[in-house]
């Protein structure tokens, strides 16, 4: 079935979706995102995606030009028209088309993409056998200069830091704040546990609020495993008894070595292993029906 791009209320085949080179999204980096997924013909906290892309525009100044209820439609709506059952949603909403001028108030109206397409960020193999990463030079950023629960379009940061994985031949790299605390990967939440307690960074540090962060930590209290938003060290990472990822589109990975170090012997944990079928189990069982008429 062939792809359509929702380009603000109007449905387009790939090679018609298009917006200004005067957005400010294209020019600035102007404006925000979200990343969704799709399984089983549902769409998995579509809610919280769509309150956490509207508390990103919020603090932006950027008015959507669609109610929250519109966009979980136009979400799904776009699902339909491309045939997903199983995918990535990207929705973004730019400043809007303005002039090669710095100023917000040139460009009177947002615009909204949302594109439903297949994704797939790590083999399977890697979540049966793990990931090997390094610590990044490049920092992240500091939240003084914008805050960490923006997920902005400006993804400058964790590219660099994504360059230097390529270089090394690395699927993934370890970010840490301006401080030295470890903050997240460059497009993952991180977790260690220690002691049968797992720690995640706080997102003060710089961590995004991930919605699949959050599910974890839920699924992890729902297990009786204790879970704490604590600041750790690189030292902490290297001594861990696991360590995994979490994002949506990795979803749960593990970690299981750092800077050529292994951590707990390199293979993943238990607790992880059964934190990512706790995480499956649930993305297969809940979710906003993008076919209805199959509920």
């Amino acid at each position: 079935m062939a792809k359509e791009i929702y380009v603000n209320g109007k449905f387009y085949p790939p090679e018609q979706a298009k917006v200004s080179v005067f957005d400010h999204g294209y020019l600035y980096g102007d404006g925000v995102f979200e990343g969704i997924r799709a399984y089983g013909g549902r769409v998995f906290k579509l809610d919280e995606h769509v309150n956490r892309l509207y508390r990103s525009a919020d603090f932006l100044l950027l008015p959507i030009p669609v109610s929250k209820a519109a966009m979980a439609e136009a979400v799904l709506e776009t699902c339909r028209r491309s045939g997903i059952r199983d995918g990535y949603i990207r929705v973004v909403v730019s400043r809007g088309e303005g002039d090669l001028g710095l100023d917000p108030r040139k460009c009177p109206v947002a615009t909204v993409v949302i594109i439903a397409d297949d994704i797939s960020i790590y083999p399977e193999e890697l979540y049966r056998q793990g990931l090997r990463a390094a610590t990044a030079a490049t920092r992240r950023n500091s939240r003084d200069a914008l805050p960490p629960q923006v997920k902005s379009l400006n993804y400058l940061n964790n590219i660099l830091a994504k360059l230097e994985a390529n270089r090394m031949g690395l699927p993934e790299m370890i970010m840490r704040s301006p401080e030295g605390y470890v903050v997240e990967g460059t497009s993952d939440n991180l977790f260690i546990v220690v002691g049968g307690r797992l720690v995640t960074p706080p997102v003060y540090l710089g961590a995004l609020a991930g919605i699949t962060r959050a599910v974890v930590m839920d699924l992890a209290d729902e297990m009786g495993i204790p879970v704490g938003e604590e600041p750790f060290g690189i030292f902490e990472l290297y001594s861990a008894d696991e360590c995994f990822l979490t994002g949506t589109a990795a979803e749960v990975i593990p970690l299981v070595e750092v800077d050529e170090r292994k951590i707990a012997g390199g293979a993943p944990g238990p607790i992880t292993m059964r934190l990512i079928e706790a995480f499956r189990k649930r993305t297969a069982a809940t979710g906003a029906a993008i076919y209805p008429e199959e509920d």
